[in-house]
């Protein structure tokens, strides 16, 4: 008899049972009811005592635990999903008269029934449906085309707002469709973050949660602080439901869902137009976006008798609001200088108040722009900001026009080095060339390298960093590594690198050490080549030595580079300055070849193409894993390849070509088989 059958594992069951019901409970109140009934740290001490009980107890843990919220989980692919209810998109409008005329129909085809209508807010973000069985989430997808969507529940059950069990009273059976919104203050802390890592900050909440649900690793969806606002509840033939969709949302709240607390049942037009009236204005003090206001009929079993176009249905409507737009004097322009050299023109606007805050600066973006809107000296620009966090410039206000304005004459020299500005031909953007002598290239190289998925030196901030440039002690990234003890204690007018911070930033100098060698090359900054392009040149050439003889044509070769990235590559290697920026970065110890773990010579002389998904392995750790195994990866099928390693969803081209040429087919399984050690 196995020794461990024998436990009594019931306590434990129940320990488990009853911890997660209180998280649970805990996370309600923060969540729906803005009660915080401990303090963060109790909390915490909480969930991890339930994750090391399902650590140790594995076949006890709970599919929707709350520990799935933190999320972990990697979703290789989006499955396809038809969904059992169409997702219908709604008529809308930004005419007043056009929800009078809706109203007016509305009141004619139901023929002096009596009704009512509910007005909400309509949510600026991604529409999903979530189906719900025995009270419990068994599914999460997005609208996509309205009649398939994409199976999004890992990345669902991290948003604390998803219920993954239902509270009290529930129907067995229904879907509860909604929208994942990014408040505000995460969205702006999430791009707070990316610019610190030398990414570029997203554009919109709207966009950002998008992008959010379709992240593979569900730990990432969950850093990201998404909200999921009820509207709307569903279920089958048999199952029933409140007579009034007024009356679904109030039970769906007491399910445990968030659902809009500004719904409001109108009886009339007048009571509709003074809804939008009202929350065309207060729209800008809510936590989110909203981009106008739903008027539905109340009563549900109405909603059959007015039908449906072939698109949407005639019992609702949306009204959309129109986007905020101010016209304000252009005062100046200031040109800004990215880290590679880029040139951006900003505008300096006469303070003015647009959609909750005071603009008085928005981006022109380049002299295309300028001489596209055909801005000249002394304009009143027209500024939107609508459903977008960032103000825009949409136009020129002509009727403020002075007689004789002369068009912008767009800056030709570097504003903070005088080197004359170039243009790529293929750019919009001109560059400052002079990339290793102009303070903010400089300032933001350094920043780059010094960042979370570069060489992840924290104690490095902006600050810290224009300190030591002022200082003298740190020209070029190099120069982090000869820092001495000595040179920082003391350091700033206000004295504010003491022991211990100096001894705190001299550590987190010497772990980057141990950075891994493609995140150093990614950390270089080389023009084009991000986090994915980094990893690709890393694990094709090996090394920095042979990835700095290489040719432009070796360069290309590599998959998903391309000539353009292939050229600025060679370029970079081949100034004299930055290969002694290399060497020194070696001689202070820095990771110059990758340490992939070896695999043996299984795949030796083998021409592998990989196409599909795998459960074991992502495309890219498959590709590495046959060269590890001495194998050659290609990217298309021809009679010099030895295998077509076929996932899920094999691309059908590749299929065809390899049957007709008889290339043999090579599953997952068969491949761990034939590279496991014997």
């Amino acid at each position: 008899m196995d020794l461990f059958s024998s436990i009594d594992t019931e306590p434990v069951r129940r320990q488990m049972e009853t911890l997660a019901e209180e998280i649970d409970r805990l996370n309600h109140e923060y969540y729906m009811n803005d009660r915080s009934l401990i303090s963060d740290q109790e909390f915490d001490a909480m969930l991890r005592q339930l994750q090391d009980l399902e650590r140790q107890y594995p076949e006890l843990a709970s599919p929707l635990s709350p520990t799935k919220r933190v999320g972990g989980e990697v979703n290789k692919t989006f499955r396809q999903v038809e969904h059992r209810f169409p997702m219908l998109s709604l008529g809308n409008t930004y005419s007043i008269e056009e929800i009078e005329e809706f109203e007016a129909r509305t009141r004619k085809l139901l023929d002096g029934e009596e009704f009512s209508y509910t007005c909400e807010l309509k949510y600026d973000g991604v529409a999903i449906g979530l189906t719900y069985r025995h009270g419990r989430l068994v599914q999460a997808v997005t609208r996509g085309n309205g009649a398939v969507g994409d199976d999004i529940t890992l990345n669902a059950k991290t948003i604390p707002t998803i219920p993954l069990r239902l509270r009290g009273d529930y129907p067995d059976d229904f879907e509860a469709r909604g929208e994942v919104v990014y408040p505000f203050d995460a969205f702006e802390a999430m791009n707070r973050q990316r610019e610190a890592d030398g990414l570029e900050p997203f554009a919109n909440p709207r966009n950002a949660a998008s992008g959010s649900l379709k992240l593979q690793d569900s730990a990432e969806c969950a850093k990201r602080k998404l909200m999921f606002c009820m509207y709307f509840m569903m279920a089958p033939d048999g199952i029933a439901l409140p007579g009034t969709h007024y009356g679904r949302l109030q039970w769906a709240s007491q399910m445990g869902f968030k659902v809009q607390p500004y719904i409001k049942e109108c009886k009339n037009i007048d009571e509709i137009k003074a809804f939008i009236d009202h929350w065309d204005r207060a729209r800008w003090d809510l936590p989110f976006g909203t981009d106008g206001i739903v008027i539905k009929v109340n009563q549900t079993a109405l909603w059959d008798r007015l039908g449906l176009t072939a698109k949407s249905p005639r019992w609702a409507i949306a009204y959309k609001f129109k986007a905020e737009r101010v016209s304000t004097p252009l005062l100046s322009i200031d040109y800004q200088v990215g880290r590679t050299g880029k040139v951006t023109p900003v505008a300096n606007l006469s303070p003015v108040h647009l959609g909750g805050t005071v603009v008085r600066r928005a981006t022109l973006v380049n002299a295309d722009f300028i001489q596209n809107f055909d801005i000249c000296q002394g304009d009143s620009l027209f500024i939107e900001k609508g459903g977008e966090i960032i103000p825009k410039v949409v136009g020129v206000d002509l009727d403020r026009r002075a007689p004789g304005a002369a068009p912008i004459a767009y800056a030709d020299r570097c504003p903070e080095c005088g080197t004359p500005l170039v243009r790529i031909e293929g750019e919009a953007a001109h560059y400052c060339p002079n990339s290793d002598h102009c303070h903010p290239q400089l300032i933001g190289r350094l920043e780059h390298f010094v960042g979370r998925k570069a060489m992840d030196i924290e104690t490095l901030g902006p600050e810290r960093l224009e300190l030591l440039y002022k200082a003298g002690l740190v020209r070029d990234v190099a120069d982090i590594y000869t820092l001495r003890r000595e040179q920082l204690i003391g350091l700033g007018t206000d004295a504010t690198l003491q022991d211990k911070s100096a001894d705190n930033l001299l550590a987190a100098i010497e772990a980057s050490k141990d950075i891994p060698f493609e995140r150093v090359l990614f950390a270089l900054g080389i023009r084009y080549v991000g986090e994915v392009g980094a990893k690709k040149l890393a694990r094709y050439f090996k090394d920095m030595d042979s990835l700095m003889a290489a040719t432009e044509e070796e360069l290309a070769q590599v998959e998903d580079v391309g000539t353009v990235t292939a050229h600025a590559v060679y370029e970079w290697f081949a100034l004299p300055a930055h290969r002694a920026i290399v060497q020194r970065l070696r001689e202070a110890g820095l990771q110059m070849a990758g340490q992939w773990e070896a695999g043996g010579t299984q795949l030796e002389g083998m021409t592998i193409v990989v196409s599909g998904t795998f459960e074991h392995f992502s495309r890219d750790e498959i590709k590495a894993d046959i060269e590890r195994h001495g194998g050659k990866v290609s990217s298309s099928v021809s009679t010099k390849t030895t295998y077509l390693l076929a996932g899920e969803k094999t691309g059908p081209e590749k299929l065809k070509k390899a049957e007709r040429i008889g290339v043999p087919l090579l599953t997952e399984s068969q491949y761990i088989e034939m590279t496991a050690v014997t």
